[in-house]
């Protein structure tokens, strides 16, 4: 569920990637900085999850598992 969730709003920002395979999504710039706030204010709203400014790292943004591990991880496992 989460992760389905995540992948289609990687899709809104941009339908022609392939997220469930890219994972060099910060690398190739495919995601861009205007990208990545708006993939924080989805995500803070969807899933009630604040993202602290030491987790905006590319490391954490560079794949939607990446992304997907980051919402696990913050939010303590109560999916």
């Amino acid at each position: 569920m989460i992760l389905e969730l995540l992948l289609e709003i990687l899709e809104d920002l941009h339908p022609d990637v392939d997220f469930e395979n890219c994972d060099s999504l910060i690398d190739e710039n495919i995601l861009d900085s205007f990208d990545i706030i708006a993939l924080i204010s989805e995500i803070n709203m969807e899933f009630g999850i604040s993202i602290p400014p030491d987790e905006i790292v590319p490391e954490n943004f560079n794949s939607a598992k990446a992304l997907y591990d980051l919402i696990e991880r913050l939010s303590d496992g109560d999916w």
